[in-house]
């Protein structure tokens, strides 16, 4: 996978019976970005799938990278932005692949948000209620 490319340990968790109507090859990107970008700026990732107590399914991905303050994940979201220097150590990315992430959960009824990650970076998220 093009993660492990960036240097970073990946782990997954979801529970086999997690089952969600979705477009696949569109949410598979949506993921493969979110995943892609924590690699880029972390060295480690993590990947977890559940239910919500409401009923609906997130998806989170986590990193131990430098993160992004607060005040800047809506601007974290427009495409071709780009943020302050810390998280942009990698200049192949133009980014974009919050941006198609966020596209791709509204299109499945879904929205992406972004928080404080409890590894100490970024928690980006897909996630849709009940």
């Amino acid at each position: 996978m093009l993660f492990r490319s960036a240097g970073a340990q990946v782990r997954v968790e979801a529970p086999d019976d997690l089952t969600a109507r979705v477009r696949p090859s569109a949410l598979r990107r949506a993921v493969s970005n979110l995943v892609m970008n924590a690699a880029v700026h972390g060295e480690r990732v993590e990947v977890v799938a559940r239910r919500l107590p409401s009923g609906g399914v997130e998806i989170a991905v986590d990193d131990d990278g430098p993160g992004i303050p607060a005040a800047q994940y809506e601007d974290a979201f427009k495409a071709f932005n780009r943020l302050d220097e810390a998280r942009n150590q990698n200049i192949k990315g133009v980014g974009l692949g919050l941006a198609i992430a966020r596209d791709v959960a509204r299109g499945h009824g879904r929205e992406g948000l972004l928080d404080h990650s409890p590894l100490g970076g970024l928690r980006a998220a897909i996630w849709r209620p009940a």
